[in-house]
């Protein structure tokens, strides 16, 4: 399966929109300069498109298989694994001490995009491999260190998440995995749990499973849980494989999409000897996943941006390609030659619009890792605003970008037309694929109601308020602005919604149902926002860039026959129109849908709740 990404705009939103040199230039991530982690994003563009996607349609058809209690990866996987491990690419951004790149987050999501893009289900098993490493070194023993952290960080051993059982999937506190404590110090785990990706494959020696339990006496809830650390494989002191660990996969979910990543249903302890570590303390469990959990949900809803790219590119591909009816100028003209789809009006619309949306998209996930460096690259309270911030934007990211993710796959399915439908075009693969992003994780409903719950009035509502403060100032820069205005009161506009919907929530009685009810409008409201200032803050520097180019030209930006035929003749010059076209067509097809949203919470409508269902 071909892949094609827009490098162009991720290089443009990283190099020409954000302030990554400033970050380059922070003590922690002095091994790296511009030039270095373009060729870092140059390399991993190229191994997406060179290896993961021509065997992303194994996955797809060929998939997970479950043999005499082994999962088997599809054969042309493993060798494309292998290839991921030896250029360090699954721990591009994690500790150098053990084996990883340290490349900063922002650039990893940007590696991550293509990889997510190219063959999804492959790269899941390296997302949670980098994340329970790092629940390892940062809450491990120095033994447990010594033993999993290199060998997870370079794709030696694998690694998993595992939380959701039968009768506790978004209610973790339900749990009845047990953890027994041995004279060793050590803990015997026994009970099963369900959804479990990359649980086990064949890929790797050993799978290092991140397992929730509760201890005996443990009080019920998620504060009774406790996190270990549970091999496949036991390993001995030297950091050799010994004995089966008594883990099991008895069973495969058989699933709508990614089907060459293994959805498990393990089993720990079914002869009483599976062994596992304690991470920290015990209860604590809950609160240190959340450290592996938080960064794979902004990940999920990368997964849901990065297919909705490669489903977009693949859409513009086919429309420049397949002839269909004559030119809308001369359509009652039976004589007149077909033309490629790309010329028909509706066509455009789709396509351009699904492309705004993958700007969008790209452009809330790369700002929210880029918080997360800043978060990291500096201290005190700086530090901890920053952090406010990512807090923030977590549910965001993970909701706003899967759902979208996922529409702009349906609206690129349906350029193709009657093929889109067909296994012969990969369109109807992405759409599979990205709707899992949306579920897992955290439900997006879960997500909603953790951001209207928590994020929203936490540090008494400061960090919401900044980032809103953001957009403001957009609007205010561009309000008087000729070619920006109505875009930018369309911005305005849907942020008086937003206050006035804050202010008066708190007055009404019915309060706390209108925000339940309300969870995900209100998350969407948001979500468009901060989409279109980022958009609106994007096309103002590719105007600037265009005016100049224009300049250098000699052509008369007044002049639109002269302004046409240079965009049609040089290709950056292209790139920053489209850059302005994208967030105006963004701020009109999207805002007024906040005012629309808007209406309906004022209303108080409570039909979902006094319907007979």
């Amino acid at each position: 399966m071909a892949y094609k990404a827009d490098i162009r705009d991720v290089k443009f939103q990283l190099f020409e929109w954000l302030p990554t040199a400033d970050l380059l230039g922070k003590e922690m991530f002095a091994q790296w300069d511009l030039d270095s982690v373009s060729m870092v994003l140059d390399e991993a563009y190229k191994l997406a498109e060179e290896q993961l996607a021509p065997v992303n349609a194994d996955g797809d058809r060929i998939g997970a298989q479950l043999e005499n209690g082994v999962v088997k990866m599809p054969p042309s996987f493993h060798p494309v694994y292998e290839k991921i491990r030896e250029g360090g690419w699954i721990s591009c951004i994690n500790n150098p001490e053990y084996g990883g790149m340290g490349l900063p987050e922002v650039f990893g999501t940007g590696v991550n995009e293509f990889f997510f893009g190219a063959n999804m289900a492959l790269s899941l098993t390296a997302l949670l491999t980098r994340g329970a490493g790092y629940l390892v070194e940062q809450f491990g023993t120095d033994e447990m260190r010594k033993l999993f952290c290199a060998r997870m960080y370079t794709g030696e051993w694998a690694g998993t998440m595992c939380l959701t059982e039968a009768q506790a999937g978004s209610d973790v506190g339900s749990s009845r995995c047990k953890a027994v404590k041995q004279p060793n110090g050590r803990y015997m785990i026994s009970g099963e749990k369900i959804f479990i990706t990359s649980g086990d494959q064949d890929m790797t020696s050993n799978v290092i499973h991140a397992v929730l339990a509760r201890t005996p006496g443990a009080p019920e809830g998620t504060s009774g849980l406790s996190l270990f650390v549970v091999p496949k494989i036991r390993v001995n002191p030297d950091g050799s494989l010994g004995e089966p660990n008594d883990v099991a996969c008895p069973k495969l979910e058989h699933k709508l999409g990614i089907h060459g990543s293994p959805t498990c249903v393990m089993v720990f302890g079914g002869n009483d000897k599976c062994e596992g570590f304690l991470l920290g303390e015990e209860g604590h469990g809950m609160k240190l996943m959340f450290h592996m959990m938080n960064p794979a949900r902004i990940e999920v809803g990368l997964q849901g941006a990065a297919v909705a790219g490669a489903a977009h590119q693949a859409a513009i591909e086919f429309a420049k390609t397949r002839l269909q009816g004559r030119h809308f100028s001369k359509f009652k003209d039976h004589t007149a030659p077909q033309v490629a789809i790309i010329e028909h009006p509706d066509v455009r619309r789709m396509l351009f619009t699904s492309g705004a949306y993958v700007q969008a998209m790209r452009a809330l996930l790369l700002q929210t890792s880029y918080f997360i460096d800043m978060s990291r690259a500096t201290t005190g309270e700086e530090s901890e605003r920053y952090h406010s911030y990512v807090e923030v934007l977590t549910p965001i990211c993970k909701a706003w970008a899967s759902d979208w993710g996922f529409r702009v796959t349906e609206w690129c399915l349906q350029v193709y037309g009657g093929y889109g439908y067909t296994a012969e075009y990969p369109a109807e693969q992405y759409l599979r694929d990205a709707k899992i992003a949306s579920i897992y994780e955290g439900t997006n409903g879960i997500q909603a109601l953790d951001f209207v719950a928590r994020k929203l009035p936490s540090k008494g509502g400061k960090p919401i308020r900044d980032l809103l403060g953001f957009a403001e100032k957009t609007f205010n820069k561009l309000k008087n602005d000729k070619q920006f205005t109505e875009a930018a009161w369309m911005l305005g506009a849907a942020l008086k919604q937003i206050e006035d919907i804050s202010k008066g929530l708190g007055k009404r009685p019915d309060a706390a149902m209108v925000v339940m009810l309300n969870a995900v409008p209100l998350l969407d409201m948001i979500g468009d926002v901060l989409g279109a200032h980022f958009l609106l803050e994007q096309a103002i520097i590719a105007r600037e860039k265009l005016g100049k180019i224009l300049a250098d030209k000699g052509v008369d930006a007044k002049d639109k026959k002269a302004v046409h035929a240079a965009l049609v003749d040089d290709a950056e010059a292209a790139f920053y129109s489209n850059k302005v076209q994208s967030a105006i067509h963004f701020a009109y097809r999207v805002l007024p849908g906040v005012t629309a949203k808007a209406v309906a919470i004022r209303a108080g409508e409570m039909g979902p709740m006094e319907a007979i269902i």
